[in-house]
């Protein structure tokens, strides 16, 4: 059986060294809140408000810092705030939206010409489980969910993605979470071709 958990990735915030100085001031350290599912991915204390043409929203910071700022946010997000978000893998963020991130402590801010994106369905696997599964890096599969609030669906173009570093899981959007199950029991997937 190829299953796999599902987990919903609400809004959230990956900024750089250089941004999260100029947010929290030079040299500034992120106070984990608590670890996520993927190893040393981390929940962060810090939030900032995104800022956009139609409205602002909050969202948590994930640590570690990445190599450049990108916001994960839902199209129901995008939209309520005015903000372009292209469906994309996460750190492909070349020509994706744009939007103000503002520290709500202190007022500092930063522009990003780009890196808002709404997360294309994905799952992360180890190389083990990835042959396990019989499917490949990259490789695009669907992904049956049997629910139990009564809206079992498969969901297409779900990119594998395997490295060492990964635990296995599905990750999805709040607005895709909330199209397919009411719950907050464990829910798992089921992998076809």
């Amino acid at each position: 059986m190829k299953k796999v958990i599902i987990e919903t990735s609400a809004r959230h915030i990956h900024v750089s060294r250089e941004d999260l100085d100029v947010l929290f001031g030079k040299g500034y350290e992120l106070t984990k809140k608590k670890d996520l599912s993927q190893p040393g991915q981390y929940a962060c204390e810090e939030k900032l408000t995104i800022v956009g043409p139609k409205g602002t929203l909050k969202a948590s910071i994930l640590g570690p810092t990445r190599p450049a700022s990108q916001v994960e946010i839902s199209l129901t997000d995008a939209r309520s705030i005015g903000v372009a978000a292209p469906i994309r893998e996460s750190g492909d963020v070349a020509g994706s939206g744009a939007c103000k991130l503002v520290n709500p402590e202190t007022g500092a801010e930063v522009e990003l010409k780009e890196g808002v994106i709404a997360a294309k369905r994905h799952i992360h696997l180890t190389p083990e489980t990835a042959a396990d599964m019989g499917v490949a890096d990259k490789e695009i599969v669907s992904v049956k969910i049997d629910s139990d609030s009564g809206r079992s669906a498969i969901l297409g173009d779900v990119v594998v993605r395997v490295s060492e570093k990964f635990a296995p899981a599905m990750h999805i959007d709040t607005d895709e979470a909330n199209a397919v199950f009411n719950t907050s029991r464990e829910v798992w997937g089921e992998i076809v071709k």
